[in-house]
């Protein structure tokens, strides 16, 4: 499951009072905030097994699969609707921790975007998105259910929502050997933030498809974030993408390299029209 990220809008809680935000003046209090984001993560106890019975090329794919890992992404867009010969291109760090609660199994996944290019000339940290996924074995794959969360760590008002926001997550993954396919959907409502910037009412789809190849490759469908704007009341994202994934061993260590390409069909806002994804996910089964 991808989570939301754009430059204009926005996979534990954060205690104002946290030593990493308190115990150093020098550090911005959004970037601490990321920091501490990230040693959330790291410092989560009870980390899962990888999933058993399971291809790790396709646990690779499976946003439900018990498996630590951490990717970055590259995101290049090419052209945006209503703008003349403007483009973007993004950076993501998408550390993702397995952990149990009791006889119940999570997964922790943060997603923190760095701009590097932008329409508005801005750089820096956009908004970050946390989100905790409890996930339920079935003989048919899994489900899981949980919160999301928007933190408004961006370092520049063009490259954030300056809000607060939460909502719930679900899906589910169904598998067979060779294929799998599934659903997910994350919500975003703002609660707090900025009052001169525009509520965070939005919807997203994503459907996941993929086929497992020979030699640990495998093609499916991109990330295909589908975004629905309640404030607007129309699709702010509509992409058709594919992915090709590529599984490699580094001695003991598993890396995952992918690419996709996605073409977006909703073009009533200022939004991406096509792009070009990159990534690289190393992969710690334990």
């Amino acid at each position: 499951m991808t989570d939301c990220n754009c430059e204009t809008q926005p996979n534990s809680n954060v205690n104002p009072s946290s030593p990493i935000l308190m115990s150093n003046p020098s550090i911005p209090p959004r970037t601490a905030l990321v920091l501490l984001i990230l040693a959330t993560a790291a410092g989560a106890d009870g980390a899962a097994t990888a999933p058993t019975g399971q291809a790790l090329d396709q646990a690779a794919n499976d946003p439900t699969a018990s498996l630590m890992a951490v990717q970055i992404q590259n995101i290049y867009s090419g052209n945006y609707y209503h703008l003349h010969d403007a483009s973007g291109n993004t950076v993501l760090l998408r550390p993702v921790v397995p952990f149990t609660t009791g006889a119940l199994s999570h997964i922790a996944r943060a997603t923190i975007p760095y701009a590097t290019l932008s329409p508005s000339g801005k750089t820096g940290l956009g908004d970050s998105v946390l989100f905790d996924l409890i996930v339920f074995n079935q003989s048919w794959g899994r489900w899981g259910i949980g919160p999301v969360l928007l933190l408004p760590t961006a370092t520049d008002d063009a490259l954030g929502a300056e809000k607060w926001a939460a909502g719930p997550a679900l899906g589910f993954v169904a598998r067979q050997p060779s294929l799998m396919w599934g659903l997910f959907n994350q919500n975003l409502f703002s609660f707090a933030g900025n009052d001169q910037r525009d509520e965070v009412k939005l919807s997203i789809l994503q459907p996941i498809l993929n086929y497992s190849l020979p030699h640990k490759w495998s093609i499916g469908t991109s990330e295909m974030n589908i975004t629905y704007d309640w404030n607007q009341g129309a699709w702010a994202n509509l992409p058709l993408g594919i992915k090709v994934s590529k599984l490699h061993k580094f001695d003991t260590l598993p890396v995952q390299f992918s690419g996709s390409y996605e073409y977006n069909f909703a073009n009533a806002a200022v939004v991406p029209e096509w792009s070009v994804n990159l990534t690289i996910k190393f992969l710690f089964p334990i």
